[in-house]
């Protein structure tokens, strides 16, 4: 009898801590400058890292920042939202490494949200790799972020689409990316789409900064079998060092349309560059202006003008 109570004993103790178990992740957790990785994140006893709080948050839940600080890169593996929109800066330094690393390896059908981040690549003696670098998920939503300062020559972008395969959505709207890549060696730059394998990829820029990168934005679809369909409009791309937008091919649809769009300032404004004519570049209702080289259109890419552009100031433009 005493074998047998003893036994009901643990079965009892199990299923009662069964459900705790369970409950161990919370839907919203927070983090704060004083908080620490050993609390349970909630809002009176918050956390101090995006990844010691990640840990303690539920597939589809928020990480909120609570007050200013600097919370550490993060790996995320499942959808997530991760938010600051109070006082203060929701900072990730990234000195050396990645910011954020977007990788849902047993959940590609993940969906990630940044929103109010400051990502920053440290300072220039051990610059940052790439600020947000997505290699597999179903989507990436980038919100009223601010990304820098991401110059090493290994990489350098401010975000990176990596992706290999399946179809990926990409959205950044009211952010700021910013001085990314080294222009001197024409390494990084500010978005750079890239997927490899059979990876599809679609891609919306709307009210994006991109500002004194190697170059502004850019999408090649030449490693993968899939291809990019982009869209950048209500932007700005300004004294990017060796490019404003290109859409950059070969035989796949790397195709991008650029509306409501100031470029100016950049090495070369706009650049169509393809092995056939999947490789399209449309603009629109755009000004380009005060580029050293207005407009590239290069092997059997092909640029289209909606006949609504403002062209001007541009000394080098293609006769």
């Amino acid at each position: 009898m005493r074998k047998t109570g003893f036994i009901l004993s643990l079965v009892c103790a199990a299923l009662f801590l069964a459900p705790a178990a369970a409950q161990a992740q919370a839907t919203r957790t927070w983090v704060s400058g004083v908080g620490d990785d050993v609390n349970p994140c909630s809002r009176t006893a918050p956390c101090k890292t995006f990844a010691g709080a990640i840990s303690k948050t539920a597939t589809g839940g928020e990480i909120d920042v609570l007050d200013p600080g600097g919370f550490g890169t993060v790996t995320i593996t499942k959808s997530i939202t991760i938010a600051s929109e109070g006082p203060g800066e929701g900072g990730i330094s990234a000195s050396g490494t990645t910011g954020v690393n977007v990788n849902c390896v047993s959940d590609t059908n993940c969906n990630v949200v940044l929103r109010g981040l400051q990502i920053d690549g440290g300072p220039l003696a051990t610059p940052g790799q790439t600020g947000v670098k997505f290699i597999l998920g179903k989507s990436l939503i980038i919100s009223n972020c601010q990304i820098r300062n991401f110059t090493s020559t290994t990489n350098g972008y401010g975000v990176w689409v990596a992706t290999s395969t399946g179809t990926q959505s990409l959205l950044i709207e009211n952010s700021t990316i910013s001085n990314n890549g080294v222009g001197a060696s024409n390494t990084g730059g500010g978005v750079f789409v890239a997927p490899t394998g059979s990876a599809t990829v679609n891609v919306a820029l709307n009210n994006v900064a991109l500002s004194n990168n190697n170059f502004g934005f850019r999408a090649d679809s030449s490693g993968t079998s899939g291809g990019i369909f982009a869209s950048v409009s209500n932007s700005q791309a300004v004294a990017n060092t060796n490019g404003g937008v290109a859409a950059i091919g070969n035989t796949t649809p790397s195709q991008v349309t650029i509306d409501h769009t100031t470029i100016t300032g950049n090495g070369v404004g706009i650049n169509a560059n393809g092995g056939s004519a999947n490789t399209i570049l449309r603009i629109g209702n755009s000004k380009l202006a005060y580029n050293a080289t207005g407009y590239k259109q290069q092997n059997s890419a092909v640029m289209t003008s909606f006949g609504t552009n403002e062209i001007n100031d541009n000394p080098n433009i293609p006769r």
